[in-house]
């Protein structure tokens, strides 16, 4: 099911999600809707309280490129602890679901290591970079109610794109 998207202004993107204390079919369901919902508005990753659950799940799927490792795998991660970063930043710009319309240049570590549950339950420990990276860094800041626009590197690094579909004329 395709769930509505809670843009910027909802307080429920500023608020610290709760822990998931054990994983039910009510959070297999949200985490296929999330899924569902992440495909349809052509993101990359997508956050629980997004959509209006404040619990600690993020779904993250960087589209498939030769180029960038560890692309083209659905990720899920519940209650994602970053263990381990690098040193080494890159600015790239990022966009958000939540705030349609709008991009900017932000500096994360290049390389993390993340710890966190599957939708199984399962133990999972993740050493990722590049723009897998950033999208899960992106997403991991939506559980702690940071939104990427606290991040850029300078006021000025933001600006104003078309998220409208180009129309091909016939």
């Amino acid at each position: 099911m395709i769930r509505t998207i809670r843009k910027i202004g909802d307080p429920i993107l500023r608020k610290k999600a709760k822990k998931v204390e054990k994983i039910t079919r009510d959070t297999l369901k949200l985490i296929d809707d999330m899924v569902e919902t992440m495909h349809h508005a052509h993101g990359q990753g997508l956050a629980a309280p997004q959509v209006g659950v404040s619990q600690r799940i993020a779904v993250v799927e960087v589209p498939k490129a030769d180029d960038i490792p560890g692309s083209g795998v659905l990720y899920t991660l519940i209650n994602p602890e970053v263990i381990k970063q690098s040193e080494e930043t890159w600015e790239y710009p990022e966009g958000c679901l939540s705030i349609p319309g709008w991009r900017g240049d932000v500096a994360r570590p290049y390389r993390i290591v993340v710890r966190a549950l599957d939708r199984h339950g399962n133990r999972v420990k993740y050493e990722v970079e590049g723009h897998v990276a950033r999208a899960f860094l992106h997403e991991i800041d939506h559980l702690d109610g940071v939104l990427y626009i606290d991040k850029l590197v300078s006021p000025d690094r933001v600006w104003r794109v078309n998220e409208e579909p180009l129309e091909h004329p016939a």
